[in-house]
């Protein structure tokens, strides 16, 4: 078995999915042209890009919902194209609209699709019963799907997706249109699900302080990987720390930089300076500090750093 170390200190084993020059037309227009990247087993890997960017082509690709015009991919060992039912049985699939029947109930809802893994009799109550606890959802089996809260009905997806043990789960846009708190309860239960069960989880989402959250990211822009990296890489290589300023006398302030050749944007009533790095703010204060009544430093974001990539704001 074979492990890498990886940036953050954690330790995976290589290569559980592999894209190499993955293509994909619709007509003249190639949705997909040339992907290639590797997701490490255990990781949270989030796939990011734009509207129209080939993501969703991607991953139905990888997901054995589309047949490619070109390229190779290996998912949990097997060849798309040619072991196609294996790679079903490997990955589970959370889509951004949930496929579960409104007026079932959760258990009901579960049991079905269970048996659409040939799960019967002990076994699909086994698998059921280890769904919802992973998930936390055992005290709603018995409430109809449709009558559930945004948070409680995406828990029940993921459970969905649980029910015949992948060792991968998709997530597309798993929080959309949830509040903050159940935004939270979701992401625990993912978390939770990576740690325990040490689950490959691919994520796409437009929310990037969860992209922050991930492991390796790859963006995508025109049906191309347009950078990859972790989020430190992407945030050290796409987006400037800032330094705002706040003086006692605003004029001394802006005398002081312009005599030292520091660029600043006036922001309302501070003065903003885009840093290389976060250090080179602490011979600016030195400076400054006869004049000044206070300052931030603000570190580069991943939407800083997916607008460096794209041109594009990620909600756009």
């Amino acid at each position: 078995m074979v492990y890498i170390e990886h940036t953050k200190g954690e330790r995976y084993m290589e290569k559980i999915i592999e894209v190499n020059h993955l293509s994909k037309s619709y007509g003249d227009v190639w949705a997909v042209k040339d992907v290639s990247f590797n997701v490490e087993q255990g990781m949270l890997f989030a796939f990011l890009g734009p509207n129209g960017a080939g993501k969703s082509t991607t991953i139905n690709s990888i997901c054995t919902f589309l047949k490619p015009d070109k390229g190779k991919v290996l998912v949990n060992g097997y060849k798309l194209g040619e072991q196609d039912g294996k790679i079903r049985d490997s990955i589970g699939v959370v889509f951004q609209e949930s496929v579960l029947d409104r007026l079932l109930t959760v258990e009901e809802n579960l049991s079905l699709r269970g048996s659409f893994y040939n799960l019967r009799g002990k076994e699909l109550k086994e698998a059921v019963a280890n769904a919802a606890a992973a998930t936390e959802i055992g005290n709603l089996l018995k409430r109809p799907y449709g009558k559930l809260s945004g948070g409680q009905r995406r828990r029940a997806d993921i459970a969905r997706a649980l029910l015949h043990t992948p060792k991968i789960l998709f997530l597309d846009e798993p929080t959309t249109g949830l509040d903050p708190q159940t935004r939270k309860n979701v992401w625990d239960t993912i978390k939770k699900l990576q740690r325990e069960q040490g689950m490959t989880v691919f994520l796409t989402t437009h929310y990037m302080e969860e992209a922050e959250e991930a492991d390796y990211c790859v963006v995508v822009d025109n049906g191309m990987v347009a950078a990859k990296g972790t989020p430190f890489e992407l945030k050290e290589q796409y987006a400037k720390d800032k330094l705002s300023l706040k003086g006692k006398n605003m004029e001394q302030l802006k005398t002081m930089l312009e005599e030292k050749n520091i660029v600043y944007t006036k922001k309302a009533d501070l003065l903003e300076i885009e840093l290389k790095n976060t250090m080179d703010a602490m011979a600016i204060l030195k400076e400054a500090e006869p004049v000044l009544d206070g300052f931030t430093v603000v570190k580069g974001s991943m939407d800083d750093v997916f607008l460096g990539i794209t041109g594009k704001e990620i909600r756009e």
